[in-house]
């Protein structure tokens, strides 16, 4: 019997790490869990199919661009995801979608080929301090409506709106952020004799 608690301890140790793995945040994860350095399935060398079975309501054919790669995890098994956190298309803030100027007027910063995307939104890599991995800070969901009202301008906070910072992972020539209100900085000139 005390074997058997043993082998039960050890399976235990074994097989739990790999579901909080599995089911945790991005944080869990290291670059390669994202990305195939050698054997991208998708657009920016995704290592995880873009979900092709997933239909846009709006459009009624399937979501394309970064939304097609992120539901490819976070989507229903059913409808072509891994059910990790699926989200809901018809349950949820639009995406995938060119915004409505009678609804929204969305910031270039947030928009991706003229697409409302998941990344508009959410900046995903494990750098993002913020709530949800949000691309503002949100103070943990306590200030929604400031983030909210960068693209719904009735619920505008003009103070707030112009502290906020918006989080970039991709742009690594700044500190991760810039004010809502700047653009990014150009590059820095190469030194003298280097291309």
């Amino acid at each position: 019997m005390a074997m058997l608690r043993v082998i039960g301890v050890v399976i235990l140790a074994l097989v739990v790490p790999v579901f909080v793995y599995a089911a945790g945040a991005h944080d869990g994860l290291n670059c390669v869990g994202c990305h195939g350095i050698h054997n991208a399935k998708g657009e920016i060398i995704f290592a995880v199919e873009p979900n092709k079975k997933a239909i846009n309501p709006r459009t009624k054919q399937p979501f394309t661009g970064t939304t097609a790669l992120c539901l490819g995890c976070h989507e229903t098994m059913e409808r072509g995801g891994m059910g990790i956190a699926a989200v809901s298309a018809t349950h949820s803030h639009p995406f995938n979608v060119t915004p409505n100027a009678k609804v929204a007027i969305v910031p270039d910063v947030f928009m991706r080929d003229g697409k409302l995307e998941c990344v508009g939104c959410h900046d995903p890599h494990p750098s993002n301090p913020n709530f949800k991995y949000l691309r503002v800070d949100t103070a943990k969901g306590g200030k929604m409506g400031d983030f909210c009202a960068m693209c719904h301008g009735s619920k505008a906070d003009a103070v707030a709106l112009k502290n906020m910072k918006i989080f970039n992972s991709m742009d690594e020539r700044k500190a991760a952020s810039a004010p809502a209100s700047t653009p990014a900085p150009a590059p820095a000139p190469a030194a003298p004799g280097k291309k």
